[in-house]
């Protein structure tokens, strides 16, 4: 894969690209630890993945949502459908705001079901479920929490991360 926005550089390099020898082909698009990267460090095409994936588990709990009261459909969200939502987002959560208002949607849509009133409970038993934060609020909490881990608590995996100290003077 070549990461250019020129549409001259993948040509360019055709054939010249050795690895012990062998030529290596040009690839459109690379998938680290599950998430995709096309040449141009976009992330189109993984976030049309992760939303097809969402979207056919909203359609599985749409059909077991009849049989489960809400504390199971908010379990069932939770574990099968909030994982492909969040999974990896520090390494895609610049993305485009239309490709986190697509996954925003799909959120919305299961959450509607885990709400869905069941005709079969009094309205005695009815308990309303716990709010839950937005993908977005969760994506920049996890941000934080990255940016305290480097910066405050000195974790040394993410040392990398760390901003060297700056030094403040002042002049009178």
């Amino acid at each position: 894969m070549v990461v250019s926005r020129s549409p001259a550089a993948g040509p360019a390099v055709e054939g010249r690209l050795r690895f012990g020898g062998v030529p290596l082909s040009l690839q459109e698009a690379v998938k680290v630890l599950g998430v995709e990267v096309d040449r141009e460090l976009r992330f189109d095409g993984h976030i049309k993945h992760i939303a097809k994936k969402a979207s056919h588990r909203v359609s599985a709990l749409r059909r077991v949502s009849s049989f489960l009261d809400r504390g199971g459909k908010l379990l069932l969200y939770k574990a099968q459908i909030r994982i492909y939502l969040e999974y990896a987002a520090l390494s895609w959560m610049s993305c485009a705001a239309s490709h986190t208002r697509r996954l925003d949607s799909i959120q919305r849509r299961a959450l509607r079901l885990v709400d869905a009133a069941d005709p079969p409970d009094p309205p005695a038993q009815f308990e309303p479920v716990s709010p839950l934060d937005s993908l977005e609020h969760r994506r920049d909490v996890a941000a934080l929490v990255v940016f305290h881990k480097a910066q405050v608590q000195g974790v040394p995996h993410l040392a990398g991360l760390r901003q060297p100290p700056r030094i403040a003077t002042r002049s009178m």
